[in-house]
């Protein structure tokens, strides 16, 4: 119910953050909210079939996926490659539709890492040498850098840092040894860091988040989060009503997108902001729950691995809206406009399902139906 309710409140948010850019653009006011409703339709029909998958063929086949979607991230290399805010992260199929692999990857590393680190921690245990050790968990590690390296090729840092969170707390809960951990840790906040040094935007970026914005800086690189503190405070707390938002009269860039939270804000004031971050707890809790209770270290691991894609994605967006954190061109979970983003975050709803049914209790109440 958590995943359908923000699933259709993100259509009709979609509609009243995008109609009025989409008719200064000459295109139908319901164009963007159509294209939503449709890939909506799409997800929960996906979602709904992989609920019934059994779970041996995740297991089994989650390394076809990852292949598959790291084949599709690889294509952004190419011709079909699309550059939209400055990240090369789409590939154009036919004329106008384009598609995000990266999103692609984050399912296919929430079904197959955890298979893949339990196989690790196994030939970890029986290795008598260091060299042993380490070759354990040499395929793994690689396969995820890779994954993590083709979507940086892409300048996508923001999604790439969630692949990183999904990365960590999928080694951590697994068993990884804790030096190498740390290791790991200190070598990709070396990473991050160099990513950042290496890029004056995101250096400015940085900059405009944690110091105060200058003037000539509040027309470039603070416009945006600018506009969106100036959304949320316009809001109030009861809003200003649905389709009464100032700042998507084409202020506010990405403002059906990465920025919807904003006109939630300012539409819906606090008491609809709270209740999307409410929801978005209670849909951590059940999977967190869930994950805890089962015997299945598995299953156990996909739930966490999901729930620190669904909601952590989530609180970063809104971190990122209200000012917490840098810009980064990160989606909010079933409300943001986007395709990809919303088949695959309600395809992975429905994996959850799945796995969730093993729960006992859950497990005992639908025998009963």
């Amino acid at each position: 119910m958590s995943v359908l309710g923000l699933s259709v409140f993100g259509v009709i948010m979609v509609f009243s953050s995008s109609a009025v850019s989409a008719a200064s653009s000459g295109k139908s006011p319901f164009l963007g909210s159509l294209s939503q409703a449709v890939f909506c339709i799409v997800g929960l029909i996906v979602g709904f079939i992989l609920s019934f998958v059994p779970i041996r063929f995740y297991r089994r086949f989650g390394i076809v996926a990852l292949g598959g979607a790291m084949a599709l991230q690889l294509l952004t290399f190419t011709g079909l490659g699309v550059s939209q805010y400055g990240n090369t992260g789409w590939i154009r199929v036919g004329g106008s539709f384009t598609i995000q692999p990266a999103e692609f990857i984050k399912f296919a590393l929430c079904i197959w890492l955890p298979s893949a680190l339990i196989v690790a921690k196994r030939r970890y245990d029986r290795a008598r040498t260091v060299k042993e050790q380490v070759k354990a968990y040499g395929v793994v590690g690689g396969v995820y850098g890779l994954s993590l390296l083709l979507v940086l090729g892409g300048k996508d840092l923001g999604t790439a840092m969630i692949l990183l969170f999904i990365g960590i707390v999928a080694f951590l809960i697994s068993g990884f040894p804790g030096k190498w951990m740390a290791m790991l840790v200190v070598a990709m906040s070396v990473l991050v860091v160099a990513l950042i040094a290496s890029s004056p935007n995101r250096r400015q970026r940085i900059l405009a988040a944690y110091t105060e914005c200058s003037a000539a800086d509040a027309q470039q690189i603070c416009y945006q989060s600018m506009h969106a503190r100036y959304a949320i405070a316009s809001g109030g707390f009861l809003g200003l009503g649905l389709g009464n938002s100032r700042e998507k009269w084409n202020y506010l860039p990405a403002a059906h997108n990465d920025f919807i939270f904003a006109i939630i804000g300012e539409e819906t004031g606090f008491l609809g902001c709270a209740m999307v971050i409410l929801i978005f707890v209670i849909l951590g809790w059940c999977l967190l729950f869930s994950a805890l209770q089962l015997k299945d270290r598995y299953s156990s691991m996909v739930l966490m691995c999901i729930l620190v894609w669904l909601v952590g994605q989530a609180m970063v967006n809104i971190g990122v809206v209200v000012g917490i954190f840098p810009v980064f061109g990160v989606p909010m979970p079933f409300i943001s406009a986007g395709g990809s983003s919303m088949i695959m975050c309600l395809a992975i709803s429905g994996v959850a399902m799945r796995f969730m049914r093993q729960q006992p209790q859950i497990k005992a109440d639908i025998s009963k139906l």
